[in-house]
């Protein structure tokens, strides 16, 4: 776990190890969500970069005659 200080301008760095395994760069956007008592910071990504993130995810789900469309 890493600890960053609060400038007076309320910014923050993001630390160099936290950076490079999420693949962050300069100018990048991020979502900040407020969830209970913590900031969460989410980097925005394009569709494409997202290609194969659920691969191998498990789709035998079992369902009923009925729900079937």
């Amino acid at each position: 776990m890493e600890t960053v200080t609060i400038s007076s301008k309320f910014q923050v760095v993001i630390p160099k190890s936290i950076r490079e395994r999420l693949r962050l760069v300069p100018g990048q956007t991020v979502q900040v969500i407020a969830y209970g008592e913590r900031i969460e910071f989410l980097p925005v990504r394009r569709a494409s970069e997202l290609r194969g993130v659920l691969r191998g995810l498990d789709t035998s789900v079992e369902r009923d005659e009925e729900e079937r469309v």
